[in-house]
Order: structure tokens, then C-alpha cells, then sequence
């Protein structure tokens, strides 16, 4: 992979804003999602210190529901990080430590999807996800 466009804007083509989701690499001895985090970009900064330029990205945490793979799909649940006043955790981190994009699927559970809710409202409107590793041979690679 050469470069991956990862977003983190208040408007997407005139639209609502997208607010990508990213592979944390968070222990790289250990293979696989074991050692990756889950996060949502918000927003994409920089800034200098003694001189030295120092790329961030602030993000929204994700944390595993369970220390394995879902039994029927295959695929890592992850949920909302949150503080104890239930605000989302979230914190600054070098763009090193992000590997690539990341897909999420709700889990959608038993009820109607409601017809006014937009895609943009996703990673907001369910209480957990599925990390997506079918959505492509790297993310499969990590996510298996």
C-alpha cells in the first residue's frame, strides 16, 4: 500500500464531516489485533517544540468487548471508550503510531435501522462495532 487518505474534516464535499477510524499500533511484539487499539481521528494537528516539528492526531478510543474474535462473524467487537461522566475518552498521538484505516460495522442487534439516520451519525447511533477485516487483505491480515 502506498498511501491511504484518512480523514478527519468538518465537511466532506459540501457535506457533514467524516471522521475516519485508524489501526493503533499500541504493542508490536505481540501479532495481530492483540496488538493494535481502535481510535476515530477528529482532528489532524502539528506542532513545534525546541525546533522540532511534531505531527498528532487527536482521537476518540475504542476499547475490545471481548479478548477474542466474535463466534459468528469472525470479526473483533469494539465500543466506545468513556470517561466515568460517560464523555468519550479521548487523547493526542504521533501519526507514527497510526498503521492505517480502519472499518467499523454496528453491531445492529434486532431492531429497524431508523430511516433518518445518515451514515455520517454511525459511529455515534450504536453502542458496538465490528472491526471489519473483510473489507480488505491488510486489514484482514491484521484483524484475523
Amino acid at each position: 500500500m502506498r498511501y491511504e487518505r484518512i480523514r478527519a474534516v468538518d465537511t466532506w464535499r459540501n457535506g457533514p464531516g467524516r471522521y475516519d477510524c485508524v489501526f493503533v499500533s499500541s504493542d508490536p511484539t505481540v501479532e495481530g489485533m492483540h496488538g493494535f487499539d481502535i481510535a476515530q481521528v477528529r482532528l489532524f494537528f502539528s506542532f513545534k517544540h525546541n525546533g522540532v516539528l511534531y505531527p498528532c492526531a487527536f482521537v476518540h478510543w475504542f476499547k475490545h468487548v471481548h479478548d477474542s474474535r466474535d463466534e459468528n462473524t469472525g470479526m473483533w467487537v469494539v465500543e466506545p471508550k468513556t470517561c466515568e461522566d460517560g464523555t468519550r475518552f479521548a487523547s493526542v498521538i504521533h501519526l507514527d503510531c497510526i498503521f492505517r484505516a480502519a472499518h467499523l460495522m454496528p453491531v445492529f442487534g434486532h431492531e429497524f435501522v431508523p430511516t433518518y439516520l445518515s451514515y455520517t451519525q454511525t459511529l455515534d447511533a450504536f453502542c458496538t462495532y465490528y472491526i471489519n477485516k473483510y473489507i480488505d487483505h491488510q486489514a484482514f491480515e491484521i484483524a484475523w
